[in-house]
C-alpha cells in the first residue's frame, strides 16, 4: 500500500528515550518511564502499561486543579508505554525549562509536563477584574513544558525601555519576572458609546519575553 499518509513524518517511531517531544507540529509523543502529567482529554492514543488517574483536586504542588480563565483539569499518566497528547489540532511546542527558569502560562495553553517541574496557580498580578486569564500557571524547575497554540505564535521581546500591551484573550505565557498592569487604552467616554471591543490589555514590562497566539479565546457558552 502507498500515499503520503504513511511519511515518516505521520508514523510513530520506537522510542529511544523517555520523555516528550513533538510528534509532528499538531500532537506530542511522551514516552513515559514513571509519570508524566497533562491536561484531562488531552490523550488521543497510547500503547504499553500505562494508566490515567484524573485529580480533581491538588496534592502537592503537582496535581492540584488549575482554575484559569478557562480551566484546567489535570490527570496523571503512570506506567510504562507511549501516549500521545493533542487538542483540538493546535500547533503544539515544547519547551525546556533550566533550573533558573520561570514560566507563566494561560492554563488554556497547556497541554502536559514533566513531573520534575514545580507548579502553582497564580493570580495575575494588577489584573483586578478585568479580561481573561486572571489565573495562570507558573512553571519552574527543570524540564519540559507542551504548550499548543492557536496558529503559529507571535514572540515579542520585553525591555525595561519598551513595555509590551497584550491582549488578555490572546496571550499564552510570559516569563515569570515580568511585571504586569491592566493598561486601559480606551476613555470613559469611547467605552458608553460601543467602544472598538479592545478596552483593556495586559502590560508587561522588565526583561524578558511575551507569547501571543493570533487568535482570541472563544467567548464563553451562554448558559
Amino acid at each position: 500500500m502507498r500515499s503520503d499518509l504513511f511519511k515518516a513524518e505521520y508514523t510513530a517511531q520506537p522510542p529511544t528515550a523517555a520523555g516528550m517531544s513533538l510528534q509532528h507540529s499538531k500532537a506530542i509523543k511522551y514516552v513515559v518511564n514513571g509519570e508524566c502529567h497533562a491536561r484531562q482529554g488531552a490523550m488521543v492514543a497510547f500503547r504499553g502499561n500505562l494508566q490515567f488517574e484524573a485529580k480533581s483536586q491538588g496534592v502537592g504542588n503537582f496535581l492540584k486543579r488549575a482554575v484559569t480563565g478557562e480551566g484546567l483539569s489535570l490527570m496523571a499518566v503512570r506506567g510504562q508505554g507511549e501516549v500521545w497528547f493533542a487538542h483540538l489540532a493546535q500547533s503544539c511546542f515544547v519547551i525546556e525549562l533550566d533550573p533558573q527558569d520561570a514560566l507563566t502560562i494561560n492554563g488554556r495553553n497547556v497541554l502536559c509536563f514533566d513531573p520534575t517541574l514545580s507548579y502553582d496557580i497564580k493570580m495575575v498580578s494588577g489584573a483586578g477584574m478585568a479580561g481573561g486569564g486572571l489565573f495562570n500557571c507558573q512553571f519552574a524547575g527543570q524540564g519540559r513544558i507542551g504548550l499548543i497554540a492557536d496558529g503559529d505564535p507571535i514572540i515579542i521581546p520585553v525591555t525595561s525601555q519598551a513595555p509590551v500591551y497584550v491582549d488578555t484573550d490572546a496571550v499564552v505565557g510570559w516569563s515569570s519576572n515580568l511585571h504586569t498592569s491592566i493598561n486601559r487604552s480606551q476613555s470613559l467616554k469611547s467605552m458608553l458609546r460601543g467602544g472598538s471591543g479592545e478596552a483593556f490589555q495586559l502590560m508587561l514590562q522588565g526583561d524578558g519575553f511575551v507569547i501571543v497566539q493570533p487568535s482570541e479565546a472563544p467567548p464563553p457558552p451562554e448558559k
